[in-house]
C-alpha cells in the first residue's frame, strides 16, 4: 500500500502509513502526559484512518490501539502506586487477592510529579470495586481517584441439601465452593468449625451460601444450672461454684453468683464452665 496523506494532530505530523510502526507513531499522539491514552482522540484517528485507507489499514490500528493502550495502562506512575498498595493493604486477606486498576478518565489532566503517596480514601472499602487515592507530594499538590477491582479468590460453604430453620448444621451438610469473595454477601462462612454444630435461623435451599448471621451458636450455660467458675492470672489460678444467672452461648458472657451471694461476671465455655481471666 502506498504511502498516505499527512494528518496533523495536536501540533504534530505523523505519516499514515500500512506498517505497524506508523500505526504505534499515530497513535501516541493521543497520549496525555504519558500517563494513559486518550480514547476519544483514537476513535477520531479511527475514523480519519478509515476514510484514508479502508478496513485493511483500520484492523491494523485497532489491534495497535489495544498494545498500546494495555502498555500505557501498565507504565503509568499512578496506576502503579495504586495497584501496589492494594496489594500491601491486603495481603492479610483469606485467599488469593487479585488487584486491576482502570486507566484514569481521559480527559483528567495532571501536571507532572516526582513522588506519589497512595491512601484509602474516606468511606472507600479495598474490597470489590472500589477506588484509590493517589496524592502528588510535589512539586505540585493534587490528588486523583484510581478505578480499581480488588478480587480475592477462596473457598466458602453453601447447604449440600435444603434445611429448615432451627436445624443443627453437621459436617455432611455442608459443601466446599470456590470463587470471588467479594462478588458474594458479606459474612460468609469460609471455615467449616464456625458451621458445625449451629443451627439455622433460617431456612435454606440446597447449595445456598452460608452466612454467619444466619447461625445461632448452642447454648452451653443455662440459667440456674450450676456451673463451675475457673479464675485464672499472671501466677495463680483458682475455681470455685456458682449458679448460673443468665443462658449463655459460646463465648457469651455470663452472670454468676457465687455460695457468699456475690455475683461475677465471666465467659461462658462448654461443659458448663466460665472462665475468667485477669
Amino acid at each position: 500500500m502506498p504511502e498516505r496523506n499527512k494528518l496533523i494532530l495536536l501540533d504534530n505530523h505523523f505519516n499514515l502509513g500500512a506498517d505497524g510502526n506508523s500505526c504505534r507513531m499515530t497513535i501516541s499522539a493521543c497520549s496525555a502526559n504519558g500517563h494513559h491514552v486518550n480514547m476519544k482522540c483514537i476513535k477520531r484517528l479511527y475514523l480519519l484512518l478509515h476514510a484514508f485507507s479502508g478496513k485493511k489499514y483500520c484492523w491494523a490500528f485497532l489491534l495497535a490501539a489495544s498494545t498500546l493502550s494495555a502498555a500505557a495502562a501498565t507504565d503509568d506512575p499512578i496506576l502503579q502506586v495504586a495497584e501496589q498498595y492494594a496489594y500491601q493493604q491486603t495481603q492479610n486477606l483469606a485467599g488469593k487477592v487479585m488487584v486491576t486498576v482502570d486507566p484514569l478518565d481521559p480527559g483528567t489532566y495532571l501536571t507532572a510529579c516526582s513522588a506519589y503517596q497512595a491512601f484509602t480514601p474516606r468511606g472507600a472499602r479495598l474490597w470489590g470495586r472500589t477506588r484509590i487515592g493517589v496524592r502528588c507530594l510535589g512539586p505540585s499538590a493534587w490528588t486523583v481517584l484510581v478505578p480499581t477491582t480488588i478480587s480475592v479468590a477462596g473457598t466458602y460453604f453453601a447447604t449440600a441439601r435444603a434445611m429448615t430453620s432451627g436445624q443443627t448444621i453437621q459436617a455432611e451438610d455442608l459443601v466446599t465452593l470456590k470463587g470471588d469473595l467479594s462478588a458474594l454477601p458479606g459474612g460468609i462462612v469460609q471455615n467449616a468449625g464456625d458451621a458445625i454444630g449451629k443451627s439455622l435461623k433460617i431456612s435454606l435451599a440446597a447449595g445456598q451460601v452460608i452466612r454467619a448471621e444466619q447461625l445461632i451458636a448452642p447454648t452451653v450455660i443455662r440459667q440456674g444450672e450450676t456451673v463451675k467458675v475457673t479464675i485464672s492470672g499472671p501466677g495463680f489460678a483458682a475455681s470455685n461454684e456458682g449458679r448460673a444467672l443468665n443462658n449463655a452461648v459460646e463465648g457469651d458472657v455470663v452472670q454468676v453468683r457465687t455460695a457468699s451471694g456475690q455475683v461475677i461476671s465471666g465467659i461462658a465455655r462448654h461443659g458448663g464452665l466460665v472462665e475468667i481471666r485477669y
